[in-house]
C-alpha cells in the first residue's frame, strides 16, 4: 500500500519548495551557473521557510533536510568568500 500524501498547505508547499532548492543552490554552486549573490538569496528563503516549519511530522522530515543543506551550502559560500578575500 502506498503512503497517502498529506493534505496540501502553505507550510509543507514553502518546506517542499526549500527542499527542492537545495540540489539546485548546491549544483549551482559547484557549477559557477549561479552568482554567490543569487545562491545566498535561495539559501535566505530556504532558511525562512525552515524557520516556519511546525512539529507536524511531515514538516519535521523537511525541515531536517533544508538544515542539513543549508549546513552545507553556508559552508560552501563561506569558503567562497574566504576566496575571494
Amino acid at each position: 500500500m502506498t503512503k497517502p500524501i498529506p493534505e496540501p498547505t502553505p507550510q509543507l508547499n514553502r518546506l517542499r519548495a526549500a527542499a527542492g532548492l537545495i540540489p539546485i543552490i548546491e549544483d549551482g554552486s559547484v557549477l559557477r551557473s549561479l552568482s554567490q549573490e543569487r545562491a545566498s538569496i535561495m539559501a535566505t528563503f530556504c532558511a525562512w521557510a525552515y524557520d516556519q516549519a511546525s512539529a507536524e511530522a511531515n514538516a519535521q522530515a523537511l525541515a531536517q533536510t533544508i538544515q542539513e543543506g543549508l549546513e552545507r551550502i553556508e559552508a560552501r559560500l563561506a569558503s567562497k568568500d574566504a576566496e575571494a578575500a
